[in-house]
């Protein structure tokens, strides 16, 4: 008898299972606001698939007559500039501090536990500062989205060099390789799927802390879209927005793996 926990679905069978949950869902969604739009026209709570499709088409195909921009165009490019920068920024800092605490016992020693303590500091308890320090501009945002992930990124790095066989390095040194060589022709091959795996778990706080910023100081970006009309209550708006950063999220994970399982086919297959 085949047990549940040895079924594997082939590649179709995992996007067919996928999708049936996301499409009773909407299906779900679509009745409940059918029902409630029947005993009340005007609500807003639940609008309709037919009012969001029209909400989407007029934010994301024509021009709004203020700007001269496609609203929902231009604030798309505004927060992925802004979240591109600073899971950049996260990413180089994490990989060349991760790799110096992982490999150098004396690094993690001095600087270990400043990266803990920075690690529990609430991020969103930082942004105040960041605005007073480096002002309402784009340094502050991307600031944010940096200090919150790369304390987490660099402490899973750290922990994952550590962990790697000591003897590779053994018999590195054994050869002659110095400290640096150790660090980029043992570690650093090794590290470089994790970071990927890595950046790709830091994706949603990455997201959450930019929508942060952006709600509270910006005149552009996905963020400060949802929290201007919710004002007006226009879910019509705020729930295809919502989708949208959700698809936008599943298209950076997807590209992650894609690069992972190109670039590192051997961490794949394990």
């Amino acid at each position: 008898m085949t047990r549940v926990i040895n079924l594997r679905p082939s590649r179709r069978g995992r996007i067919v299972a996928g999708a049936v949950p996301i499409l009773i869902l909407i299906i779900v969604y679509a009745i409940a606001a059918a029902l409630r739009h029947a005993d009340n026209p005007a609500d807003k709570v639940l609008p309709t698939i037919g009012a969001m499709g029209a909400a989407l088409w007029r934010m994301g195909a024509q021009v709004d007559p203020v700007t001269g921009q496609i609203t929902l165009l231009a604030d798309t490019l505004a927060s992925l500039m802004r979240l591109g920068a600073g899971l950049a920024l996260a990413t180089v800092t994490a990989l060349v501090i991760g790799l110096l605490l992982g490999v150098m016992p004396l690094a993690r020693a001095i600087l270990g536990p400043m990266i803990t303590v920075i690690a529990v500091i609430p991020p969103i308890a930082v942004l105040p500062i960041l605005f007073i320090a480096l002002g309402l501009g784009e340094a502050a945002k991307i600031a944010l989205i940096a200090i919150g992930i790369a304390p987490y990124m660099t402490r899973d790095l750290a922990s994952y060099v550590a962990g790697l066989p000591a003897e590779q390095f053994i018999k590195a040194e054994t050869l002659g390789a110095n400290s640096w060589q150790v660090a980029i022709r043992v570690a650093l091959p090794q590290l470089m799927p994790r970071l990927i795996e890595t950046l790709r778990l830091s994706m949603g706080p990455a997201w959450v802390f930019l929508i942060a910023a952006e709600a509270i100081a910006s005149d552009v970006g996905l963020g400060y879209r949802i929290f201007l009309v919710r004002r007006y209550l226009a879910m019509d708006i705020i729930l295809p927005y919502v989708a949208w950063i959700s698809l936008l999220a599943i298209v950076a994970d997807t590209l992650l793996q894609a690069i992972s399982r190109r670039g590192f086919p051997w961490a794949a297959a394990r």
